[in-house]
């Protein structure tokens, strides 16, 4: 008899989990603004996601500014996406058109830098694609492709993973006969 009254429990608390990650997925359904694009990048095991929206050209990368982004030299690496865009029909610049969340995660500096990189420039082409037109969203494209393939399309290169008899994947211990 000890064991229903627990079983009655356990089900219940099992509903009302349910029912939380409902709720959860359902706000989170009604948060997302109707003409936004998420996005990611990948380089090495850095992940980074984009979330853009229209605005005034706000990038935040973890919630900071992209500006405070260092070293400065990887900075510039985010800003060539920008500088890419180039100018719209009526002569403001394309990369102010969206504000751009980024968030980011795992990985060394300069893989952060280029998974960023990527994720914004595949939001743009997204956010043209699914908003705007088509052909704007080919000659985005194709500017990033001409300039930087990686820009698009990830870098499928992973670390190979050591084996035993050697210090690393392929390197082998010194042989020595005496």
């Amino acid at each position: 008899h000890g064991n229903a009254g627990r079983l009655q429990r356990q089900s219940r608390h099992a509903l009302l989990q349910l029912a939380a990650v409902w709720g959860a997925m359902a706000e989170s359904a009604d948060r997302t603004p109707a003409d936004a694009v998420q996005t990611f990048g990948r380089k090495k095991t850095a992940v980074a996601v984009a979330f853009a929206k229209p605005g005034s050209g706000q990038y935040r990368l973890n919630g900071m500014d992209m500006d405070l982004i260092n070293p400065p030299s990887l900075r510039l690496k985010i800003y060539e996406v920008g500088m890419l865009l180039g100018k719209s029909e009526d002569g403001s610049d394309r990369k102010d058109m969206l504000d751009v969340k980024v968030r980011v995660r795992g990985g060394g500096y300069t893989s952060q830098i280029y998974a960023i990189r990527q994720a914004i420039a595949k939001a743009f082409v997204a956010y043209f694609q699914k908003y705007v037109d088509e052909a704007s969203k080919k000659d985005i494209k194709d500017t990033f492709m001409a300039y930087d393939r990686s820009l698009i399309v990830a870098d499928p290169r992973r670390t190979e993973p050591k084996k035993f008899g050697g210090p690393g994947a392929r390197a082998r211990y010194q042989k020595s006969y005496r």
